[in-house]
């Protein structure tokens, strides 16, 4: 299995930290092809950033996931707040899972209360918004989240450890959360660090990521050709990359032919 993973931020140094979880946390037989979007900004926090961090995510998803591409088997959006999300999965026949959906996911399935920790307050009026779209703001514990001024973006939970795992502690006592989500990219592999240190647990989005798309690959439930994520019609475009245009107008074929190749209903 291959699996391409964005980080739609453009720091280079927490595509290092997404990597090195994603390697820790694959299965033997997947290989990852991790990338760094190469435009936007240095980290998102706001839902203006998330659009534009989308379309750089989308490129790269036109580049690799494709047909003409290195074809891979899935796509992993590696940032908190899934940028793009969910309409990225509208473009390729490989899924796309977002790392925020993915540790929804696990921690749903651990618990009936979960907390998110951030990485600042800016961010968390963004996650609430994606939480409530996933349909799980009734359990929703908290958000709590850093009030300090960051240094730098790749060094987050080297410098703010201890404030993190404070913040993890009081999610637990205080907001009465079954698990505690360490949200962001910037956060990767802290739950491996901070292991026996929350007394619940917790989830790391990079390795929820990695581990729920490789299950839904597995899973070969087949492709979106109707519905709500259905490729977008046909219609007429301009000032689309090669790629990006290429990427749609081969999906947009296949699900012309499913509808073409699809039987008349008997009213």
């Amino acid at each position: 299995m291959k699996l391409l993973v964005i980080n739609p931020n453009i720091s280079e140094d927490v595509t290092a930290l997404i990597q090195a979880e994603a390697l820790r946390s694959a299965g033997p037989d997947t290989e990852l092809i991790v990338r760094t979007a190469p435009h936007g900004v240095e980290y998102i926090e706001t839902r203006f950033e998330s659009l534009i961090a989308a379309g750089a995510v989308a490129e790269l998803i036109a580049e690799y996931a494709s047909p003409e591409g290195s074809s891979v088997d899935g796509v992993v959006v590696a940032a908190f707040g899934d940028p793009g999300m969910p309409a990225l999965k509208e473009l390729v026949d490989v899924p796309v899972i977002g790392i925020t959906e993915a540790a929804l996911c696990a921690a749903a399935l651990q618990g009936q209360r979960f907390s998110i920790i951030a990485i600042s307050d800016r961010i968390t009026a963004w996650y609430r918004d994606c939480v409530e779209h996933f349909g799980l703001g009734g359990r929703l514990a908290s958000i709590r989240s850093i009030k300090q001024s960051l240094h730098g973006i790749g060094s987050v939970q080297h410098d703010f450890k201890d404030t993190l795992l404070a913040l993890s502690r009081q999610a637990v006592e205080e907001d009465g959360a079954d698990v505690v989500i360490l949200a962001g990219a910037p956060l990767a592999g802290l739950a491996r660090d901070l292991e026996g240190q929350i007394p619940v647990p917790v989830v790391d989005g990079i390795s929820a990521g990695i581990r729920m798309t490789e299950a839904v690959v597995e899973l070969q439930s087949g492709f979106h050709r109707q519905g709500a994520f259905a490729p977008p019609p046909a219609k007429k475009r301009r000032g689309l990359s090669e790629k990006l245009d290429a990427a749609l107008a081969i999906a947009q074929s296949a699900a012309q032919a499913a509808a073409s190749a699809a039987p008349v209903s008997q009213k």
